[in-house]
């Protein structure tokens, strides 16, 4: 069989355990870029933590003339959080015919938050026959582990769902994206501001690529789809974290005034024609020294049933995720693909 040839780009956080993942599965680094002049030039073993591996970082600006002298089966992108962001690099990779799977939360299920770009991201690929997804924690946590104990369910009336995690372990984009630091009235005015709209604005603002949707969101979304449910309505609400202390941010590198934002709390609710809801919120904040990961569901039926897992390793089970998704994104059909629409995921022994 023959080796998995991947790509890596954003060298931050994530990689260091995506890289090592995917060598330790018996892939095969072959290139890496990154945006930070203090990681172009080095070894990506400086970031995994091992002996030097003969890849040198190299400035994103090189992405195109790499991925042709590579010629990865893959690129993994572990930069922004939304599809606008990272557009220019799925290209890039899209048109040199290499698959990509991210970790952009909104690229989970893309087609709900930003149609247009979906769209024509998804017939791009399809025109070079490979395969773009996102995934990771949600993959799993948010998705399956959920959906699947919907099966042993009679007569769902609800799913609920609240899931936190500290924005420090994801690096600076994410935080901002979150409003990390801002005071309440910066807060109000620069994101929840997003959310106070009427139903045809929302819309307008999805069809134009300018509409921001939280993590669950897109995660409510890609259950529906997995459930054959059919969406008729969908919201969402941001209220910002607070703290009754000064906390410390090394992500920022600033501490975060007492009564300003900590980061936030997005709460998604999506209704269906069959008459389940879905409700799923997202607590993304800079954590105070008492505070751990958790992630709580529960299913209204016969009978309810609640799952919780506290301190889950959230950056290294999306790492993990990753790593063992990537021969599926490969085998996958050609296009814009969520996970829900491929194989239950599985463990890798090797690829």
């Amino acid at each position: 069989m023959k080796q998995i040839s991947v790509f890596q780009i954003g060298c931050g956080k994530m990689s260091k355990y995506i890289m090592k993942y995917v060598l330790d599965l018996g892939g095969k680094i072959v290139g890496a870029v990154d945006v930070d002049p203090k990681k172009i030039g080095t070894d990506i073993g400086i970031i995994i933590g091992t002996d030097a591996q003969n890849i040198i970082i190299q400035n994103v600006e090189m992405l195109d003339s790499l991925l042709k002298e590579t010629k990865p089966d893959i690129a993994v992108i572990t930069t922004e959080s939304y599809l606008n962001d990272i557009e220019n690099v799925v290209r890039c990779c899209v048109v040199n015919g290499v698959n990509v799977i991210t970790s952009a939360e909104e690229c989970f299920y893309a087609e709900s938050s930003n149609p247009t770009l979906f769209k024509e991201l998804d017939i791009l690929a399809k025109s070079y026959n490979v395969t773009i997804t996102g995934c990771g924690y949600q993959d799993i946590f948010w998705g399956n582990l959920i959906t699947n104990l919907a099966s042993s369910t009679h007569n769902i009336t609800k799913i609920k769902g609240s899931s936190s995690y500290n924005v420090e372990d994801y690096g600076l984009a994410l935080a901002k994206a979150h409003g990390a630091s801002l005071s309440l009235e910066e807060f109000a005015t620069e994101i929840a501001a997003a959310d106070d709209i009427n139903e045809k604005t929302r819309q307008k603002l999805i069809e134009e690529r300018k509409f921001n949707a939280s993590y669950m969101w897109n995660a409510a979304s890609w259950i529906a789809d997995k459930m054959h449910l059919t969406p008729i309505k969908i919201t969402q609400k941001c209220v910002p974290t607070t703290s009754e202390e000064e906390i410390h941010s090394d992500t920022l590198n600033m501490d975060i005034k007492k009564g300003n934002a900590t980061g936030m709390s997005a709460i998604t609710t999506l209704e269906t024609k069959e008459g389940i809801i879905i409700e799923a919120e997202c607590i993304g904040k800079v954590y105070s020294k008492d505070e751990f990961d958790k992630n709580e569901w529960t299913i209204y039926g016969k009978p309810d049933t609640t799952l919780v897992i506290n301190r889950p390793d959230t950056v290294r089970l999306t790492c993990a995720d990753i790593a063992n998704r990537i021969p599926d994104v490969i085998a996958s059909i050609p296009g814009f693909i969520p996970t829900c629409n491929m194989k239950e995921p599985t463990y890798k022994i090797k690829y």
